[in-house]
């Protein structure tokens, strides 16, 4: 694309609406703030109570809440109850997708108590965890250790659960692959109630291959068993500004981690984490780091900068400082750097708060940040809903790293979100074809990033009001996202399932590979129990003659034939 002039649009007159999300600070602060903060206060203490207790104690109580799920399942009576959901509130979620399918009938079984680290086994280098924990919980206990999950989701209150089912991505990705890649084994709850681990080279490899991206749609989620890695202290970061145009930018990002030469394996020419941030059409800071020890980072001369402390910059910020500055570099604990986005949810904190990043309100008030984001959902009401969900863009695009540069352009014309976030994670050539598969052929082509067992791929996160929005212009948000999914499409890209979505059935299985998640739908007897993904991820109210409308054709819709077979 070379034209980058946005399209000519006419000023939006505004509604009601406007007004109420302007001053919806009034209600984060007085409200949604100091709730947040005692509910982050009593999780923390439920998680030190679980803490005290040994590993054998976590598992009896693990094994016997899990025979409650079993016993709960074989109460349902197929032809009189709902399909099975998770008794979670649909406004807990963290993720921004509908989940009315919960306000049809429904049969639900409550998985709260799977909120427990089960094991750090050291020798094998393994972290086995239920569904529930967040990353706030387990780097609170591995950090320490000098260990971590080898990829950590950047804001605390992601879960386990949600990271394998649905997407989770960290600037390790580009070593380890997405959080679901460093699985080694899910327990699994199926729909007649067996209880089984799945791994990679077992009689249940197909179901491990068909859970992530599933949305919990295969069976229940009990736990996992996640690698480790060892980890140092401190995280040494570099902060390289770049200038020019977005194809530019991008290629400076590619060059900030992808060696020219192909050398991707080799840990002296690629750093342990990668992110870069476009803050406008010519201005991005790249960013790389390496684990660093103790005593490297406290020699004379290094700056140890404490990012996590209440009353500091937003790190979006920080960083930015850098295009006036020039390359710096500094050393950030690791386990503050792995929660860097954490207070001001990446910068989405400036929009529901606009004045949360001056100086005075982070030295008086910061310690309450960020808000639960579930909070927020709860109290923004159907017409502030609506509102977001049009005049507000919150999506990651999965598109090939030679193509990150084609994707800057397309968003700058069509929402122009600044800044952007970009993230790159490898997408592994597996022994089935997954949901989520790379391109055919991408191992002869020897693009940048590549190796020839893995496709170098780019999280192009999208989050904040659009231009046309912040200048009063009438903006069509649906439509935006319409667009955005055609492209992917296009382009052999992907949209996460945790934003809002636009496709139809039809298209949501050109982007997604049905193949081998049909076949484990049939073989493990989900078809009847549980919702098909599609329609979990379906934008709008589910009524209850069309969910069950949907399970009854899904046995021969043509969506979800694909065109190769399962390899």
């Amino acid at each position: 694309m070379s034209d980058l002039e946005a399209p000519l649009r006419p000023k939006r007159k505004k509604v009601w609406v406007d007004y109420l999300v302007q001053l919806r600070w009034i209600l984060v602060i007085f409200v949604v703030l100091p709730i947040s903060f005692s509910i982050y206060f009593l999780i923390y203490l439920g998680d030190m109570n679980s803490e005290r207790k040994s590993f054998r104690q976590r598992q009896k109580e693990h094994e016997e809440n899990v025979q409650k799920v079993v016993k709960r399942l074989k109460e349902r009576n197929p032809s009189r109850d709902g399909l099975v959901c998770t008794a979670r509130k649909p406004w807990i979620a963290v993720g921004m997708r509908n989940v009315d399918y919960k306000r049809a009938r429904h049969f639900e079984v409550d998985l709260s108590a799977f909120r427990n680290i089960l094991e750090i086994d050291k020798e094998r280098m393994i972290a086995k965890v239920e569904p529930l924990v967040n990353m706030g919980q387990i780097t609170r206990v591995t950090v320490p250790m000098n260990l971590a999950l080898a990829v950590v989701a950047e804001l605390d209150d992601l879960t386990v659960g949600g990271l394998i089912n649905g997407y989770g991505i960290e600037g390790s990705s580009h070593i380890y692959g997405l959080f679901s890649d460093t699985v080694v084994a899910y327990e699994i709850v199926l729909a007649d109630g067996r209880v089984v681990r799945a791994t990679k080279d077992n009689e249940f490899s197909d179901l491990f291959y068909a859970i992530p991206w599933s949305q919990g749609t295969l069976g229940l989620l009990v736990s996992a068993e996640i690698k480790l890695i060892p980890i140092k202290e401190y995280m040494k970061l570099t902060y390289k500004p770049v200038v020019g145009n977005l194809q530019e930018l991008a290629q400076a990002y590619m060059d900030s981690f992808a060696p020219r030469d192909g050398d991707q394996d080799n840990p002296e020419k690629v750093p342990d984490f990668v992110e870069t941030m476009i803050y406008s059409p010519t201005e991005a800071v790249c960013m790389t780091g390496v684990y660093a020890s103790k005593e490297e980072a406290k020699k004379k001369g290094n700056k140890i900068n404490s990012v996590g402390w209440w009353f500091k910059p937003w790190f979006y910020q920080h960083a930015q400082t850098a295009l006036k500055k020039g390359e710096f570099v500094e050393y950030i604990p690791t386990r503050e750097y792995y929660h860097r986005h954490t207070r001001c949810l990446y910068w989405e904190g400036k929009l529901i708060l606009p004045f949360a990043d001056q100086f005075w309100f982070r030295l008086l008030f910061g310690w309450l940040m960020p808000p639960k984001v579930s909070l927020l959902k709860a109290t923004q009401g159907e017409a502030i809903r609506n509102y977001y969900h049009e005049m507000h863009v919150i999506q990651d695009m999965l598109v090939p790293l030679y193509k990150v540069g084609d994707a800057l352009e397309w968003v700058h014309h069509e929402m122009e979100v600044y800044p952007i976030w970009l993230c790159p994670h490898r997408l592994f050539k597996l022994p089935l074809k997954t949901m989520v598969y790379p391109e055919h052929g991408f191992e002869h082509a020897h693009g940048q990033g590549d190796t020839p067992y893995a496709q170098m791929y780019t999280d192009i996160g999208v989050y904040y009001a659009p231009g046309p929005v912040l200048r009063g212009e009438v903006f069509d948000g649906a439509e935006a996202v319409r667009r955005m999914e055609n492209w992917l499409i296009e382009n052999h890209g992907f949209q996460p399932q945790y934003a809002v979505s636009e496709l139809s059935e039809k298209n949501f299985w050109r982007m997604f590979d049905a193949s081998l998640y049909e076949h484990c739908r049939r073989k493990y007897g989900a078809v009847g129990t549980f919702m098909s993904v599609y329609y979990k991820s379906k934008k709008g109210r589910k009524t209850e003659k069309e969910v069950q409308d949907a399970e009854q054709a899904i046995l021969e819709t043509p969506y979800a034939e694909v065109d190769q077979p399962v390899d």
